[in-house]
């Protein structure tokens, strides 16, 4: 499976083969290095599936909302507090799960996870009291985002610097794009069926996935920073910048948790993309939870029209940015070119969610929505692929559950203060504008740490110990 190429994954014919150990278990093999992809995209369209299913059931609800609350009552601000809760619960497991993920097999770890969530699913839909609705939805929330540290770190080990961009737009891309299904499904089936329905439904693509998870082979640590040393001693063109001085490599083994997890901190470059994705999540976090409410009251919608609509034209916009920012985040022809096209993008994205919120009208409140998510989705690849080429492979599993745990705290609020925001207002309108200014202070965080970029990646490339020696 992982070496075939397809026709359209470009080739540097001088760089040539390497014999490289692969797999974590298994002989060493030849690999093409000059390939963007030298394993294929299977597994970047295999996490891209376990990402989509997560926020299409995490987004069920969202969609199934008005239903849920009529049958058993709940006020707004209780409606946003179960998303919250959910994420304060993922949370406080991300950070074992960051270390787990640099120990434990992360193909079997994902796999596990992808089930829980189909178990979890049908037990909403059972719910006969909104006391264990709430407890089930808790449940799923610290489930829901286990998988992103042994994923990302995966996708790291499959693809060198030079195609992660792609291969997290693909991971992205499946995480945007479950966002609007989530809400178009809930409505739809609440609408037709009804809201129990819902979580029904949802658990069968959820165990097919999982089965697609386990036809991935475990890759070694640091296999794509093998190919990237490769790469720059036989004259890539992408080879990198000029050496700076070496740090110590974090090494798991040894390091506290709490310990790894501050040492990880200190990159500068990592700081600033935690602080301007946690401030982001709040803001896509409410808007997508609400959106089809808004709809409703605002526009006079129906559930089904207000569902369908809000994930459509949210849809679209995420497969533009998704496929606009992975293709320009690739190219790197600027110092810090990654951070700097994201900043751009998530200003593109808080304006128009500005716009969306403050400008009257069905039609042009939908181009606002298209406009900020394409903004938002064109930041996401490149800033992901940012914070794995700051963090040395050994550690990437904590790294990345360190961005994900404080990016779930961001948005783990946006939906209650949205809920609190319009109880306490008097409409959901004015709660919507409370979303506004965390956006523009994202953009601010991310545009402080554009100059560090370069320098805190080599560092990371520096600090590889135990990953695959070539031959």
């Amino acid at each position: 499976m992982t070496n075939i190429k397809p026709a359209s994954d470009p080739a540097d014919p001088g760089l040539g083969t390497a014999t490289l150990q692969v797999h974590a278990r298994g002989e060493a093999q030849q690999v093409d290095i000059g390939r963007d992809a030298p394993f294929g995209w299977w597994p970047a369209i295999v996490i891209a599936l376990v990402a989509f299913i997560d926020r299409v059931e995490i987004n069920l609800i969202a969609g199934a909302l008005p239903a849920i609350q009529d049958h058993f009552g709940f006020s707004d601000t209780v409606g946003g507090a179960i998303p919250t809760a959910a994420s304060i619960a993922a949370a406080v497991l991300l950070l074992p799960a960051g270390r787990l993920a640099d120990r434990a097999p992360r193909v079997g770890t994902i796999a596990i996870v992808v089930l829980i969530w189909s178990l979890c699913s049908v037990l909403s839909g059972l719910a006969s009291t909104f006391f264990i609705f709430f407890l089930v939805r808790i449940a799923i929330g610290a489930a829901g985002q286990l998988y992103n540290p042994p994923a990302s770190s995966l996708l790291a080990d499959y693809y060198p610097n030079r195609s992660r961009g792609k291969a997290y737009g693909f991971e992205r891309a499946g995480y945007y794009m479950g966002l609007p299904t989530g809400v178009i499904v809930g409505g739809a089936v609440a609408e037709a069926l009804d809201w129990r329905a819902v979580f029904f439904i949802a658990a069968i693509p959820g165990l097919v996935v999982a089965a697609l998870v386990l036809t991935l082979k475990e890759p070694r640590r640091g296999l794509g920073d093998a190919i990237d040393r490769l790469r720059a001693q036989r004259g890539a063109p992408d080879a990198g910048e000029a050496p700076v001085e070496e740090h110590a490599a974090l090494t798991g083994s040894t390091a506290g948790l709490l310990a790894e997890a501050r040492s990880l901190l200190k990159v500068t470059t990592l700081r600033g993309v935690i602080a301007a994705q946690a401030i982001l999540a709040l803001g896509v976090a409410g808007l997508f939870y609400w959106l089809p409410t808004f709809l409703e009251r605002l526009e006079g919608l129906d559930t089904d029209a207000a569902s369908g609509l809000a994930g459509g034209v949210g849809g679209t916009g995420i497969v533009i940015g998704i496929i606009i920012g992975s293709r320009l985040g690739d190219r790197r022809e600027t110092s810090g070119w990654r951070i700097k096209l994201s900043t751009v993008c998530l200003l593109v994205g808080a304006i128009g969610l500005s716009l969306a919120v403050l400008l009257p009208g069905v039609g042009l409140r939908m181009t606002m929505v298209a406009v900020a998510c394409a903004g938002f989705a064109g930041a996401m690849p490149n800033l992901t692929a940012a914070a794995a080429n700051v963090v040395p492979a050994a550690n990437r599993g904590m790294g990345f559950a360190l961005l994900q745990f404080l990016t779930t705290l961001g948005g783990a609020f946006g939906p209650l203060l949205v809920g609190a925001m319009s109880d306490l207002t008097g409409g959901i309108g004015n709660g919507m504008l409370f979303l506004i200014p965390p956006l523009f202070i994202s953009v601010l965080c991310l545009w402080l740490v554009r100059d560090t970029y370069d320098a805190d990646a080599v560092r990371a490339a520096q600090s590889v110990t135990g990953g695959p020696a070539p031959s």
